[in-house]
Order: structure tokens, then sequence, then C-alpha cells
């Protein structure tokens, strides 16, 4: 009975999407937001109405986590991922600072902990000075 049935979910989620971070992210958040949502509306009428606003957003980011996982447009799902783990990145490097150029506006990754430094921006050549 089990494998039928995971036979039928392999077949179901064929040429589907899946999960991927930003679909885990998008779920702890909702996860958040609805026990905040939770606490805020025992605070009165006030609260009740801003627990409202974040129980629909809750329902919001289920919903986007879910269309997401089921889609079948892996292009823009998968451009959708790489948006949120390039503006992801410098919260998960540990190691590195990243600075735009005052110039180009192109962002420079420098390493963490040397100090004030002079940063030379690879594509215009304009140098700057900061702290890493």
């Amino acid at each position: 009975m089990f494998r039928r049935i995971g036979d039928w979910l392999r077949r179901f989620m064929w040429g589907r999407y899946g999960g991927d971070k930003l679909n885990v992210f998008l779920t702890v958040a909702a996860l958040v937001v609805c026990l905040v949502g939770g606490i805020v509306s025992r605070l009165g009428v006030v609260g009740a109405l801003i627990g409202l606003v974040l129980d629909i957003l809750t329902y919001a980011l289920l919903f986007f986590a879910l269309f997401r996982m089921l889609s079948r447009n892996l292009d823009a799902r998968r451009r959708e991922y790489n948006r949120f783990m390039n503006l992801t990145a410098a919260l998960r490097d540990r190691k590195n600072r990243y600075f735009r150029c005052p110039h180009c506006k192109q962002t420079v990754r420098v390493p963490k902990g040397r100090g004030k430094i002079c940063i030379k921006c690879p594509k215009c050549g304009e140098k700057f000075v900061r702290k890493s």
C-alpha cells in the first residue's frame, strides 16, 4: 500500500520544481509569523487586527512555498532561487565583507579582519578605503 502511494507521489512530482532552501525559508518565516500573530492577537482589538493581518501573511507565505514546489516553470523558480541566494550570500559568508564601488556600483569582496584597507575595484579601477 505504501509503495503504491510512493509511486503515485513520484509520478505526480515528475517535472515539478520540488523543494529548495527558499521554500524552507518561506515555511520557517510563515511559522514565525504565525507564532507572532498568535501572541499579538491576544492584545485587544488592535492586536486582533494585527493578528489577522499576520495570519493572512502566514497563509500567503505558505501558499507561495507550495506554489513554488508544485510549479512546472523550472526556469522561473531557478531565477527566484538564485536571486534569494545572491541576497543572502553576505549572511552566509562569514570570512569576507562585501562593499560597493562608489563609482560603478560593482560589488567587491574583501577578507574580514584586515583593518582599514585600500580596495581597488576590478571593474573600473577606482580605489576606495574601507574598514574590513
